[in-house]
């Protein structure tokens, strides 16, 4: 059965590490109702120490760059946005489309992470802005898709 709508949320570049004081689930067990991994600060520094570079943490500016940017790529991908909303370390988005879920994540991932290079470029080339993965719930029911846009949107940086 179609959904109504996809909710894809990713996260920045190191800011949501496991293990971390921030509920985290495993990436091979992420569905709903898993449970989430206890803190655990050596595992959690372990991760940390693990990182290529430091954290991505948008600023003000950039949340609503990326707010007002994501109406055209999903455009470009032929997807229809119902709610955008980008927070210092993740972006949610409720989108409706045929397409697979995990290539809109992927290109709206690639995408946007180019045109945030064009005005805040990334040095060195192969760093990135966003973390690995990211969540896709399949919205299935009305209710689900009104408390999911109402949720996102009252999150955005830029206010309507």
């Amino acid at each position: 059965m179609r959904p109504l709508a996809y909710h894809i949320t990713w996260g920045t570049y190191g800011t949501r590490l496991r293990y971390g004081p921030r509920p985290t689930v495993s990436r091979d067990q992420n569905e709903p109702g898993t449970p989430v991994l206890n803190y655990d600060e050596r595992l959690w520094e372990r991760e940390r120490a693990n990182q290529a570079y430091p954290p991505v943490v948008l600023t003000r500016e950039q949340m609503r760059f990326v707010e007002s940017t994501v109406p055209a790529l999903c455009e470009r991908g032929y997807w229809t946005l119902h709610a955008c909303a980008a927070g210092p370390d993740h972006v949610h988005n409720i989108l409706t489309s045929d397409h697979n879920p995990e290539a809109i994540r992927r290109l709206l991932k690639r995408w946007l992470g180019q045109a945030l290079n064009e005005h805040w470029p990334v040095l060195p080339k192969d760093r990135t802005w966003w973390a690995e993965c990211g969540s896709i719930r399949w919205v299935k029911d009305r209710d689900y898709f009104d408390n999911a846009a109402d949720h996102v949107t009252r999150q955005r940086a830029t206010p309507r």
